[in-house]
């Protein structure tokens, strides 16, 4: 089978030669430390890896213009700067550069910020939404051995980067008709860029993000979702379902289980990435939802790091997930930079001959 087609046979629950081989992302401190410990340096590491291709097709659906980058203060110890998405930073250098940033001011407080600074950057006809050569690019995707994606867009996560955590809460208390305004407008904004695309290519499946949750639950509340984000989700998957794109991932870490069921009634059908030091669970999930929910991911980040034993356990505890059909393995978030080369690779080759035989697969430690 060719990747295109293992990919839709497995979340499709059909016949296929074995799982698709694929992995989320990796810090690049991680990529810094694996090349002192033996990856070279002049390889892709897609392809270094052997992992099955997969593209998008690359619609921008961010803010444009850009926000300047611009320096603000800068000491040996830190810089405190602008970001190009408008959120001014505090950025520690040395060992903790890399890191998790401090969040100073994010540029969207009031309404008057969201008329006149955010709003405008939402722009569907923006000209740059689409990459250049689209029709040389669709010509190449007709032809194509391997699955595509699109970017779906986000509700409550976007909002939250422009307006920080604290201030999209109180908003959501001090003025919900803003709140609901914004996501109504983000929801149009999203199928009118992405129209073009879908209409014009055969894309295989969407990824969505909102990272909306933490270790103990939700940032908002199940009932909050359904008041504020249901319909805007259910504009935004009608347009890939009126297409035939049937497979709609949302990426949302944390405790995200209470907002799932949300998620499928909105036209959701697939999660991710499964982070299992807040107690989300591959097995448990398809337990719980069943086939209706595709699943990638959920390969715990601190098993990689401790070493080969954990590794496979953690390979064992999904390999009925896998052999079910509609679930990809892969870490269950970005690779980090505690993970040994040494460790990463054998959770590659071990990955690897677990989905060739998932049923069959047993732990050799």
């Amino acid at each position: 089978m060719n990747d295109r087609e293992r990919f839709l046979a497995t979340m499709n629950y059909a016949s296929r030669d074995r799982c698709p081989w694929w992995e989320m992302w990796y810090w690049a401190d991680t990529i810094d430390r694996w090349h002192e410990e033996g990856l070279p340096q002049d390889v892709h590491l897609e392809a270094y890896l052997g992992v099955d291709r997969r593209e998008g097709v690359g619609v921008n659906l961010g803010l444009v213009p850009d926000f300047k980058r611009e320096t603000l203060e800068e000491t040996d110890e830190y810089e405190i700067f602008r970001r190009v998405d408008g959120v001014i930073c505090k950025q520690f250098k040395g060992d903790l550069a890399g890191r998790m940033p401090h969040w100073l001011r994010f540029p969207m407080a009031t309404r008057d910020d969201w008329e006149n600074i955010i709003k405008p950057r939402l722009d569907p006809t923006s000209p740059c939404r689409y990459p250049l050569y689209w029709e040389e690019k669709k010509r190449i995707w007709a032809q194509r051995d391997y699955p595509i994606s699109i970017n779906g867009g986000s509700i409550f996560g976007w909002i939250r980067n422009w307006m920080g955590l604290e201030g999209v809460s109180q908003a959501l208390y001090d003025d919900p008709e803003w709140v609901q305004e914004m996501m109504d407008y983000i929801a149009e904004f999203l199928v009118a860029t992405v129209r073009r695309a879908v209409e014009e290519v055969d894309i295989d499946y969407v990824t969505m993000w909102e990272d909306m949750a933490y270790k103990a639950g939700p940032l908002i509340s199940p009932r909050m979702f359904r008041q504020f984000m249901l319909e805007p989700y259910k504009k935004i998957t009608s347009l890939f379902h009126e297409h035939g794109i049937d497979l709609i991932f949302v990426d949302s870490d944390g405790d995200s289980e209470p907002l799932i069921p949300l998620w499928l009634e909105g036209g959701v059908t697939g999660y991710y990435p499964i982070e299992r030091a807040s107690g989300m669970d591959a097995v448990h999930l398809r337990e719980r939802f069943g086939r209706q929910l595709r699943l990638i991911g959920g390969i715990d980040k601190r098993a990689m790091k401790a070493g080969p034993a954990a590794i496979e356990a953690e390979l064992a505890h999904v390999a009925p997930v896998v052999a079910d059909g509609g679930y990809i393995p892969w870490c269950d978030h970005l690779v980090p930079p505690d993970v040994p080369f040494e460790h990463y690779m054998y959770y590659v080759k071990r990955m690897k001959e677990m989905t060739l035989d998932p049923l069959g697969f047993k732990p050799i430690l």
